[in-house]
Parts: structure tokens; sequence; C-alpha cells
């Protein structure tokens, strides 16, 4: 998942040298002197794979074991990537932005296909702004739909922009389809949020705006974990996710004709 696509290491420190425990198998690699297979070795760390240092000169020669990113990783990762994608930028775009760039800048997460403009000091000043923006707009009666109602052109696009450049590096044709997708998928999730916001705000008081929110907070997280973590879980739940969501965006609609349905005109001479 997002951690195979950057090396897996823990560090061992003591006064004479450093030693790295890498997550690599060691049948693939030219063992020596400072890189042994660690399988049969007693040890604290949790790769296969021991690199000894004790000069800097050494650590030169174990950097290609630590860079991961040419490590091929297989379509349907990325494609179920590109689905959590498009799902979070329905509900919580900012953030998703933020947190993927936060991950790649500070913590060495190396992102597939085009993401990697996301780690740019400049859009996550932008989207750590917008992030603290939306976090207070959202819990307002009111406020919270007339920002998602201009999120509308904002949150699809640039779920469909992020689902594509998942795809940054496997052609045209997967870019298109994951746009797609992603698009859609942020399109669901959008309409549920900002119909169940706008019905919600029929309640004068302001209580079920903050726990819905904050209700949105909490699965936006929860997703965000299940993504990288049980990816498999996540999908499960998507699925489960649009299937309720579908169900109430048509109990809205009908909510919304009985609104605006007009009362019958009474008969003449009654």
């Amino acid at each position: 998942w997002l951690s195979r696509m950057s090396a897996i290491v823990c560090v061992e420190v003591n006064r004479t040298r450093v030693i790295l425990h890498i997550h690599l198998d060691p049948d693939t690699v030219k063992l020596g002197d400072i890189v042994i297979d660690a399988r049969e070795k007693g040890r604290w760390g949790t790769g296969d794979l021991e690199c000894s240092i004790r000069i800097m000169e050494e650590l030169d020669s174990v950097k290609p074991l630590l860079d991961w990113r040419d490590v091929p990783v297989d379509l349907a990762s990325l494609a179920a990537l590109a689905a959590g994608l498009g799902w979070a930028s329905g509900l919580r775009l900012y953030a998703l932005v933020f947190v993927l760039g936060a991950l790649a800048r500070f913590a060495g997460v190396h992102l597939p296909g085009g993401l990697g403009v996301l780690a740019h000091p400049l859009v996550l000043g932008v989207s750590g702004l917008l992030l603290l923006v939306e976090f207070f707009a959202d819990k307002l009666p009111w406020l919270d739909s007339a920002w998602d109602a201009v999120h509308t052109f904002i949150r699809i696009p640039a779920g469909a922009a992020l689902a594509a450049a998942v795809m940054g590096d496997q052609g045209g044709a997967l870019q298109v389809a994951m746009g797609l997708v992603g698009g859609t998928l942020a399109a669901g999730t959008h309409l549920a949020k900002a119909g169940a916001r706008a019905a919600i705000n029929t309640s004068p008081e302001p209580v079920s705006n903050v726990a819905t929110s904050l209700g949105e907070d909490v699965l936006f997280a929860g997703g965000m974990w299940a993504l990288v973590h049980q990816p498999l879980l996540f999908l499960a739940g998507l699925a489960v996710f649009f299937i309720l969501a579908l169900l109430l965006i048509v109990a809205l609609w009908k909510f919304i004709k009985r609104v605006f349905r007009r009362p019958p005109r009474p008969l003449a001479g009654t």
C-alpha cells in the first residue's frame, strides 16, 4: 500500500555503528561485509536485511537499498488508492491534500504518479490554510451549505484530478479512466454530504450541525486509516457507503419535491 512505496527501515544505534534493518528480501540483494542476511539471526529490527554502518562512506553504498521509487506497484492497489482519493475529495478535500503532502514531505512517503506535487510548500501552505477555514465553516448553520454549494465546482474536479494523478506513470488511458472514477465518487460523496447538511439546517438548533461535521471528520480520518492499512476493508466500506449515499440522495430528492410541490387549486365555487 502507501508504505510499499517507501522503504521500511528500523534503525538501531550504538556507540560504534548504526544498524539498518531493511524490509527487503535478502535473496534479491548482493550481500557482503556491510549487508547481511538477518533471517536466521536474533534481532530487534523488523527487516530481514541488516546493514551495519560505521563510517559515512558505507552509508553511500547502501543508499540504493533505501530508494524504492522504482519498485512496481500493482494496478489493483493504484486503482483502490484512486477510488479512495475520489471519495475523500468529496468529503474533506483540503484535509486530504494536506495529509498526503505532509506524508510525502515529512514522513518520506513516496506518492505514486503525479501526486508528488502535493508536497510542495506552496500546496501545503494553501491546503493547510483552507483546511482550517473549512473546519470552522463546516460547523456553522447555513454557512456550511453555502460552502458546500461553492465547492460543488471544486471537490468534484479535484477528485477527478487526484485520481487521475495516481496513474500518472501508467499511461493516458488509465489516467482518463481513473479520473472518471474519481470524479464520480467525489460527486456522489459531495452530493450526499451537501444534501444531508441542507436537510439538517432546517432544524433551528446548531448542535446537530456541529455533531454531524465532527462525525464527518471522524469518518474521513477512519477512511484514510483504512485506505492505508486495510485497503480491502476500505473498499468494502466504500461500497456500503455508496449504497447508503444513493438511498439518502433519493430520499432527499423526494423530500425536496414535496416541499416545492404546488398545493392543488381549490375548485370553483368552493
